[in-house]
């Protein structure tokens, strides 16, 4: 159950934080720019591209990659196909990944590779592999690592990952928002020098400008009724979140979200985009999940016993296409069927502030429901 007098304990939050998850939160600005100097001073900004690559493919272990894959693809639309190379193996550990190139894959690709760890072999592997077959490969990884020799010595490109001296005290989360802007960051200075998206310095000292805006607004001296951030996780307790995302940018942080609430706080979470997503859920919303399914007993020990489990939808909007937009009827959806909703919407800007302002406050919130509902 959540601990809402934690809440507004700056002092507790900060004890409860064993793995520092909201100084790295509070830090999301700062690590874009020592990002994007390491991207600069590893000659990123100096590169002179060819052409357009035919595919750009990106391989790393766990949700940083996945999310990073995911927000590269979105950002870049139909200019080029991103998609993500999915490892296999026996366990999740860093020895038993193993990672293959498509056959098709030649000299006109470009291969990402994006991790906060840098020994697993199978990259080093990837790397070898790429080299052999002509394509041109990017890597952000920690320094000193086996794979940053391995790019080195198959003439990639090793950009150092932007850390932090906390990140080494405990074992780094693969959704902690200083993993995702420290590998995130120098692929998008590269794309933007490949034309596939755009995203300039001056864009990315935008970004974050807007990540050290919601840390002020959202952090933990903020009390509960003014932060919006500790607000959402205070409605999410003993709650399924329901998340409807609206926008080209508020896809990918709709499904970093439910993927931070899953592996910070143990919340489960489902995930999809408006307008489909209210014939994909009303099933959901109309079954026992439903507030009116299971009526709060009166007579429930409220100390003991756990409240039942409903559902709340998270609505997150950026700018829909067209200016049309399905927000009303999934509030009236969700109203009917007793449910309630919760919304988030970023303040005007580029695409990548506002995609920042989304992934940034949800990720306070997934952080304050971590550290607020765990046993102690």
């Amino acid at each position: 159950m959540l601990d809402e007098s934690l809440l507004d304990s700056p002092e507790g939050l900060a004890e409860a934080d064993h793995r520092a998850l909201l100084r790295g939160t509070a830090e999301a600005g700062a690590r874009v720019r020592t990002a994007a100097r390491h991207a600069a001073e590893a000659g990123v900004g100096d590169l002179k591209p060819d052409g357009r690559p035919r595919a750009v493919l990106i391989a790393g272990p766990g949700a940083a990659a996945t999310q990073t894959a995911d927000l590269l693809g979105t950002l870049a639309g139909a200019g080029s196909p991103v998609a993500r190379l999915a490892p296999t193996g026996v366990a999740p550990a860093a020895g038993a990944l193993r990672w293959e190139l498509p056959g098709w894959t030649g000299s006109v690709d470009l291969l990402l590779i994006a991790t906060p760890d840098g020994t697993e072999p199978g990259l080093s592997l990837l790397t070898e592999q790429a080299y052999r077959r002509g394509l041109t490969v990017v890597a952000v990884a920690p320094a000193g690592t086996p794979l940053a020799e391995s790019v080195s010595g198959s003439r990639g490109l090793f950009v150092l990952m932007a850390t932090a001296p906390y990140d080494h005290d405990e074992p780094l989360a693969a959704s902690a928002p200083g993993v995702l802007w420290a590998l995130l960051t120098p692929l998008l200075a590269l794309l933007d020098r490949t034309g596939l998206l755009t995203a300039p310095p001056d864009a990315l000292e935008k970004v974050a400008d807007r990540l050290d805006a919601v840390a002020e607004r959202c952090g933990p001296a903020v009390a509960t009724y003014s932060n919006a951030a500790k607000t959402l996780a205070a409605e999410l307790a003993d709650a399924l979140p329901v998340v409807w995302t609206e926008g080209v940018s508020a896809g990918p942080a709709g499904r970093r979200f439910a993927a931070a609430l899953a592996e910070l706080s143990g919340t489960p979470a489902v995930v999809a985009e408006l307008p489909e997503a209210l014939a994909a859920h009303s099933a959901l919303l109309a079954g026992p999940l439903a507030a009116r399914a299971d009526p709060d007993d009166f007579f429930r020990d409220r100390v003991e016993e756990a409240p039942a489990l409903h559902a709340r939808v998270v609505l997150l909007r950026d700018r829909p296409l067209g200016g049309l937009t399905a927000a009303p009827a999934a509030r009236e959806l969700a109203l009917t069927h007793d449910t309630p909703v919760s919304e988030l919407e970023p303040e005007e800007g580029g695409e990548l502030e506002t995609l920042a302002e989304l992934i940034a406050v949800t990720d306070f919130a997934a952080v304050y429901l971590a550290l607020a509902s765990a046993p102690r």
